[in-house]
């Protein structure tokens, strides 16, 4: 079991459920139209189900998928009352993720090592990623571990000065050479404190920019060959960080990364201030990265272990 626990407390899932009512209210508010005045699944309520469930973000892979399961039941029992079609496609939907879950990974796994657990965070400018490490820490530093955050993100001072003042704020100390200065450089000097201070943690900021896949591939290879030569088997993690408000660009960049690094997990954040949240079930399913944390607040607790049991039922919860 991962350091957070996997477990929500009431006061997370209410948060989760608060921080999707957005999409729920778009989701729903199409699907009651979509059944209004039909008795039966039919093709046409199917037709209007694949629209809103691709406008909602889910995608047009997977929702072929939840199209063809759905399908499947109606034409075993032709009499699937439409009023019945939010619970069929809320069992469809978990039962997907399901078949999907070749790495539920709830949290992390902090070895009982005597080395820090090295962890990289990547992703393009505004995505929230320094603001997600930030809360990692706060989080991580609750549960009583030493971390350590390594500010490698230098082509962007913002993302220098932001990671500090989140140092300050939790009293985790913060390695930076400044703006415009060596990623790797930074990423070396924080592995190294954090093996001389005997640190449970280190996070590293990096790959700020949208870069071509061949720069990004050399840089974060450079950060990786420095990092090796204090911890051989760092970095443990390379975590993406996306917006989940930018829909099917989150996507986009999730493909890119992956191919350009190889990711062990996913962030997706801001998902409380948008109608998008379907993209969490579709990046869920196209990757076989696993998404490890959700975004649904300002709080540093709002930043949750993802579950996908616990988020297929606030999305579907209506209260």
């Amino acid at each position: 079991m991962g350091i957070f626990g996997g477990l929500f407390s009431k006061d997370k899932k209410e948060s989760l459920d608060k921080g999707l009512e957005k999409t729920k209210e778009s989701f729903f508010g199409k699907l009651s139209k979509a059944v209004v005045g039909k008795s039966k699944v039919d093709d046409e309520v199917l037709d209007e189900l694949e629209e809103i469930l691709v406008t909602s973000d889910v995608g047009v892979d997977t929702t072929i998928k939840i199209i063809e399961r759905i399908e499947a039941r109606v034409a075993k029992d032709k009499y699937i009352n439409a009023s019945e079609l939010d619970r069929i496609l809320k069992e469809e939907i978990a039962a997907l993720l399901d078949t999907n879950d070749e790495k539920n990974i709830i949290g992390f796994e902090l070895p009982e090592t005597n080395t820090p657990h090295v962890l990289l965070v990547v992703g393009v400018n505004g995505v929230g990623k320094t603001t997600t490490i930030g809360k990692m820490a706060t989080q991580f530093k609750a549960e009583g571990k030493k971390v350590i955050l390594g500010a490698a993100d230098t082509f962007r001072a913002a993302a220098v000065d932001q990671l500090k003042l989140w140092g300050e704020r939790t009293g985790v100390p913060v390695v930076s050479h400044g703006m415009n200065t060596d990623p790797s450089a930074v990423a070396f000097d924080a592995v190294k404190l954090g093996v001389e201070e005997k640190a449970d943690l280190v996070i590293i900021d990096t790959a700020g920019r949208l870069h071509t896949k061949v720069n990004l591939m050399n840089e974060l290879g450079k950060i990786k060959r420095v990092i090796q030569k204090v911890l051989p088997d760092a970095p443990h993690e390379t975590i993406l960080v996306l917006d989940g408000s930018t829909g099917q660009n989150a996507v986009i960049q999730a493909r890119e990364f992956s191919k350009a690094t190889d990711l062990t997990g996913l962030v997706i954040t801001k998902l409380d201030g948008t109608a998008k949240g379907g993209v969490v079930i579709g990046i869920s399913d196209e990757f076989k990265i696993p998404v490890k944390f959700i975004g649904v607040g300002e709080r540093p607790e709002d930043l949750q272990v993802f579950n996908k049991a616990t988020f297929v039922d606030s999305f579907f919860n209506k209260n």
